[in-house]
């Protein structure tokens, strides 16, 4: 039909106008037009289930990058997308560069938390912060990232 409606034509060897014959598959494009709108949706503010980078860990001081990279591994150990900030930077510069990545949670460890086993939570758009063990994180995060039953959402 398409070749129809822009009366696309062309000449053919035996120099008479055809039509031509136009096939046509968007199976990425609409998986790429729907990725577009769920951006424009959440603003680039996925859910937690949805993130690419669901947990930042983020040391206040050098001392407590070892600690920071055992919550990366027990966090990852239980399928959730974690990355360690173990750079040089002040927290206030690791908060605002994470938050503005969209990064949900950013989980801070110091060398308090270091020594209690614990992590700060703190979730995008929020300057509150919630102290946990990190087992307590682990579970608590696991299970906020299940996907929702999209049957469920729906009716079905």
């Amino acid at each position: 039909m398409l070749p129809e409606r822009l009366d696309a034509e062309y000449v053919g060897e035996d120099s008479a106008r055809h039509r031509p014959v136009m096939l046509h598959r968007a199976i990425l494009g609409s998986f790429e037009r729907f990725l577009g709108i769920l951006i424009e949706q959440y603003a680039g503010r996925f859910p937690l289930w949805l993130a690419p980078v669901q947990v930042v860990v983020a040391s206040i001081v050098s001392d407590a990058a070892p600690y920071a990279e055992e919550v990366v591994a027990a966090l990852r150990a239980c399928g959730l997308e974690a990355r360690a900030d173990t750079r040089n930077e002040k927290i206030n510069a690791k908060v605002r560069e994470h938050s503005l990545a969209h990064v949900p949670i950013l989980a801070v460890v110091g060398r308090r938390e270091a020594e209690q086993r614990s992590v700060a939570l703190r979730r995008l758009g929020s300057d509150a912060q919630q102290v946990v063990s990190l087992e307590e994180a682990v579970a608590l995060l696991a299970r906020e990232a299940e996907a929702p039953d999209v049957r469920r959402l729906a009716g079905v």
